[in-house]
């Protein structure tokens, strides 16, 4: 039975009914983004000539520009209900953060005006010393900068003006997500657009582009609130599994229930009215689990809109009832949720570069973008591993429904297979390759590639889906720019390599497509390791990958050790992405993060077990001895027998559980205190993976097991049958 109090279902419809809007969604859509229909509206023609072409060109914004774009923004802003405005940016922390502004200043006469200046708009200063910085900042060393990042554009948010920025530290380093993604991206642009003018002169830039898919669970708001692990750590930290959870396969693609349905369409009114192209949504594997899919985007824009939608979403679930849950495990026994990232490249000349074509030199490009990709996640494969690892995607990953803990590519048995022919080609057959018959490539030897022409593999972490690359390890919670940092700055790295070569023999005389071929075959012989098309989940592939070379390791803060590799480090430096003392920075962060979710999680799970689970359990104890003394009473001996040996086996278990409990507790409480005591951020991290989340796997194994003997009605939190269905 349910056993606490939820919103009633029948009233709680009627009262968030959301009538969908008699208008088409184009009337509406970016209704709150200062987007180019509102710039050319609300600007000079001048100022948004030139506003354009720096964001189109990359370059930066005269200050008298900005001045005029400022006077421009307010008013759109004002007109359409702000009343201040902030710098929005993405500290290490996974989140966002702002401080608002009012659009006042002195008027001189004892009022006040409404100004916003191309100064105000450009650049401000934030408390840096507060945000995670891996000791960059001294406490005493307050200062940092936020400065306005124009690719992105201004919308406003709950009657504030939100003004996309990045976020640097006083000495320059950067202290957000965005300032090493704009980096990677530039980065990556530069060095693709290079590879891309073999084939077409005319290519200027090479854009990157993300199409993220947000897996999350709902949970009633008065279940939620009856669970301080879920209020504290976004998980349960207990809870034996229901009878029925999603073993029947009935709710992935199912009919979405009303109340969530509601919520579904309020909550892509207001990602349309943002600019976020909300597209997909529909049921998950587990109950109560729900995916959106927006449109593809440019990378930095869908980061951007990816983090805006999991701050809206939260803030429409409550007007629902319903809370969000973005934790990658948030129940065990089902599936976790996760963020497939879909990555691509396309030229400023309509052409996306993973996409197969009907030419010989579609083919050839397409093939060398392959190989340059197969070259890059093989040389990074522990970075890439490391940037999409935290404490809590740690449970996730590897278990038997995400992506394994060992990154792979899975190409696809066309593509493979033509991959290995190429692989094969010897000299003599790349000269009649690059013979007379001009760009045809022997077509004969390298038939036509067609999109989507093998099935997908769910086991695999990074997957090729016809004209893109599925990124599918990244975690639910995530900020998606750390995943797009290490893989675009790696791809970057790699074809400016490539590059190099070509342009090397090219001035030594070999023809450019000889000599695009001879290096597409290097790259494939030399890594094709990483190409794994087979089930991830097995054991088998485990002991394969280890004997490729592949990056095997599955404790989290030694994964994190993949940023400050010799091969990372060079890398991030030529690409100009991050210095080293940026990403040892960013490592302290890492593991001082990591740490101190565990501690949370550690501190919650002892409070629960011995304030509120083991009380009870030694209450129903008592119930269960009273019984059984009263039947001793009442019944013969040879009557009552068998219930006293039954209640007496039922008391047996229950006190086993409890001794294990309380001795648990203390022993993780006391590995807790030995790890404090270490001072070196990566040593304590592991300390607490070795010493602390053992014995909390062990604390929950018994309190599961407890749930199991303690009546129904004293059980003191929601179970998962309660939580896992939507009444």
């Amino acid at each position: 039975m349910l056993r606490f109090k939820v919103v009633d279902e029948a009233f709680n419809r009627k009262a968030r009914q959301v009538e969908t809007p008699s208008e088409r969604p184009d009337s509406y859509y970016g209704k709150y983004v200062f987007n180019r229909k509102t710039m050319f509206e609300y600007l000079p023609k001048a100022t948004y000539d030139a506003l354009v072409n720096a964001i189109d060109n990359k370059q930066p914004l005269p200050l008298d520009v900005a001045d005029s774009v400022a006077e421009g923004m307010k008013r759109w802003a004002i007109d359409n209900g702000a009343r201040h405005y902030t710098h929005w940016f993405h500290p290490l922390t996974d989140g966002t953060a702002e401080k608002h502004d009012a659009f006042v200043q002195h008027d001189g006469k004892g009022g006040v005006v409404e100004e916003f200046t191309g100064k105000l708009l450009v650049q401000q200063e934030p408390d840096a010393s507060s945000f995670p910085n891996g000791g960059i900042r001294n406490t005493f060393e307050a200062r940092g900068y936020s400065a306005w990042d124009i690719s992105s554009p201004a919308f406003i948010l709950d009657q504030t003006l939100c003004i996309p920025t990045i976020f640097i530290s006083y000495t320059g380093e950067s202290l957000d997500y965005k300032t090493p993604l704009l980096r990677a991206i530039n980065a990556v642009d530069r060095s693709a657009t290079r590879v891309a003018r073999y084939f077409d002169p005319e290519v200027n830039h090479v854009t990157s582009f993300l199409g993220w898919e947000q897996e999350y669970f709902l949970v009633d708001e008065a279940l939620f609130s009856a669970r301080p692990d879920l209020m504290l750590t976004g998980r349960t930290l207990m809870g034996h599994e229901s009878a029925k959870n999603q073993q029947l396969e009935d709710h992935y693609f199912g009919a979405i229930p009303s109340r969530v349905e509601a919520f579904m369409l309020e909550l892509e009114l207001e990602c349309h009215k943002l600019g976020i192209p909300a597209k997909t949504r529909h049921n998950e594997v587990a109950p109560n689990q729900f995916e959106l899919a927006p449109i593809y985007e440019e990378t930095n824009l869908a980061n951007d809109h990816n983090l805006l939608l999991m701050s809206v979403m939260t803030e429409v679930a409550r007007r629902h009832n319903f809370r969000v849950l973005l934790h990658e495990k948030p129940f065990d026994g089902i599936n976790g949720s996760g963020k497939h990232n879909n990555w691509s490249l396309g030229s400023d000349r309509g052409r996306l570069l993973f996409s197969p074509g009907k030419t010989a030199t579609d083919n050839l490009q397409f093939l060398t973008f392959i190989a340059n990709v197969l070259a890059a996640v093989h040389n990074h494969n522990a970075l890439l591993k490391a940037s999409i690892m935290s404490a809590t995607n740690a449970h996730r990953l590897g278990a038997n429904e995400a992506p394994p803990a060992i990154i792979s590519i899975f190409m696809g048995s066309r593509l493979s297979s033509i991959l290995e022919r190429l692989e094969k080609l010897t000299a003599s057959d790349l000269e009649n390759l690059a013979g007379k018959e001009g760009m045809s490539l022997g077509l004969n030897q390298i038939p036509r590639i067609m999109l989507d022409n093998t099935d997908r593999n769910r086991t695999s972490p990074f997957a090729f889906t016809g004209n893109r690359f599925e990124f599918r390890a990244v975690g639910s919670s995530a900020n998606c720019a750390s995943a797009m940092i290490a893989l675009n700055a790696a791809v970057a790295d790699q074809l400016a390599t490539f590059a190099d070569k070509i342009d090397a023999r090219i001035a030594a005389g070999d023809e450019l497509k000889h000599a695009l071929l001879d290096e597409i075959k290097t790259l494939v012989k030399a890594h094709r390791d990483i190409v794994f098309d087979g089930n991830g989940y097995s054991d088998e592939w485990k002991a394969e990958a280890e004997r490729r070379g592949l990056d095997c390791e599955t404790s989290a803060p030694k994964i994190f050790d993949a940023y400050l590799s010799e091969n990372s480090v060079e890398m991030f430096r030529r690409t100009g992405v991050f210095s080293k003392v940026e990403l040892e920075a960013r490592n302290e962060v890492k593991w001082e993060m990591y740490t101190k979710k565990i501690q949370i999680e550690a501190r919650v799970l002892g409070d629960l077990a011995i304030n509120h689970v083991v009380p009870v359990a030694t209450r129903y104890q008592s119930v269960l001895l009273d019984n059984l003394y009263k039947i001793k009473e009442l019944f013969p001996a040879d009557k009552c027998a068998k219930i006293s040996a039954q209640d007496l086996a039922a008391i047996e278990r229950i006190s086993s559980h409890i001794a294990i409990i309380r001795e648990e507790v203390d022993e993780m409480i006391e590995a807790r205190k030995v790890a404090n005591r270490i001072t070196d951020e990566r040593e304590k991290a592991i300390a607490y993976h070795d010493t602390v989340v053992p014995r909390m796997e062990t604390i929950r194994y018994n309190i599961d097991k407890l749930e199991l003997e303690v009546d129904d009605e004293m059980w003191p939190l929601p179970k998962y049958r309660e939580l896992l269905f939507i009444r």
